[in-house]
């Protein structure tokens, strides 16, 4: 299938590729079909995440392990039986990244990642209980190569 894209152009994809929110993403109740797409030379730590119903919606999401080594997502017993999977070994987090300008003032929603279960390719927004992570983490903070970068 073809597929207008916010930062891709055109693209063709197949409907097995998509993810599905089923409940949507926080703020888009509507929007439950998705692409992840890599962004070129970013190691697939950086991704395009693009609505297949709404070609002009799409989200940056980025890898939080590339971030943050030491990130430590923590599900509700609840929230890994819908994922059906028994611990978060068996998902895949991304952060959500607000990119503004200059880009050193843009943060990432470490407290609400976005939960991939690739099995089943199945999404959800999760707001985990903890005050370890903010919604708002400037992403200046995390220092390429540096010691001591915390989340």
């Amino acid at each position: 299938m073809k597929l207008q894209t916010k930062y891709f152009g055109e693209i063709n994809y197949e409907p097995a590729e998509s993810i599905r929110f089923p409940a949507g993403m926080f703020g888009f109740d509507d929007e439950h079909d998705f692409l992840l797409l890599p962004f070129e030379g970013s190691g697939h730590s950086m991704l395009c995440l693009q609505s297949i119903a709404t070609p002009a919606l799409a989200f940056i999401l980025l890898d939080p392990f590339s971030l943050c080594p030491d990130y430590t997502p923590v599900l509700r017993k609840t929230e890994l039986e819908l994922f059906a999977v028994e611990d978060t070994g068996a998902l895949c987090f991304y952060v959500l990244c607000a990119v503004k300008n200059p880009v050193a003032a843009s943060t990432v929603n470490l407290k609400c990642p976005v939960v991939i279960n690739p099995g089943t390719n199945e999404a959800r927004q999760i707001i985990m209980e903890t005050e370890a992570y903010d919604m708002r983490h400037p992403l200046a903070d995390f220092g390429r190569g540096e010691e001591g970068a915390t989340c």
